[in-house]
């Protein structure tokens, strides 16, 4: 009866674990770094919730990203390290990140059709160079001063599924497979488990 009740528990709750999972995948700037095979030294910085957080859109081998993650880890770094954290979000190869920065770019009313596309606070960035850098820096300045801070994460909803054009979503199909295979496999094991009684 015990193994019954197991087998019982882990199919209610295995397919809302696999159902759960994370939708985007953001990367730390040291993981963005490595990803990009940049080898700056960024020396005792670390990230916590009291930072501004700059949001980076990037494409993978995308030479103006490419160009701002460099800038981020060998100057900016140096003299705002205490100020900020960056999180990024690969849109090339990554489907969901793709939505998500169309999802914030909408919010804006951007057209955000090419990477970089950084956010910090309600300010956003299309592309990158190094003419930007002293506006970065007081947007930064202006953000980390502020009583209340502003963040887009906390005024889009990043749960709600966007409406699928061609009616083909990777993950949600993935997400299916997985939770018919458990279903069969919970199935046939609570069969078995019964048969093995008799």
């Amino acid at each position: 009866m015990k193994k019954f009740i197991v087998l019982l528990l882990l199919a209610m709750l295995m397919p809302t674990m696999v159902l759960a999972a994370p939708k985007y995948e953001k990367k730390t700037l040291k993981e963005a770094l490595k990803d990009e095979g940049i080898k700056n030294d960024l020396g005792d910085y670390e990230e916590d919730d009291d930072q501004v957080t700059i949001y980076l859109f990037r494409g993978k081998g995308c030479s103006h990203c490419y160009e701002f993650l460099e800038y981020v880890s060998s100057k900016l770094i140096k003299e705002y390290g205490d100020k900020i954290k960056v999180e990024t979000y690969e849109v090339w190869n990554n489907k969901n990140n793709a939505k998500l920065m169309q999802k914030v770019s909408d919010y804006f009313k951007d057209d955000a059709s090419g990477v970089p596309y950084i956010v910090i606070g309600d300010k956003t960035f299309n592309g990158y160079s190094e003419s930007m850098n002293e506006e970065l820096k007081s947007t930064i300045d202006n953000l980390y001063d502020s009583e209340e801070r502003f963040d887009v994460f906390d005024e889009i909803d990043l749960d709600k599924d966007d409406e699928e054009e061609d009616g083909d979503d990777e993950t949600d199909s993935t997400q299916t497979i997985v939770f018919i295979i458990f279903a069969i496999s919970a199935i046939v094991g609570l069969i078995v488990t019964s048969m093995k009684r008799k």
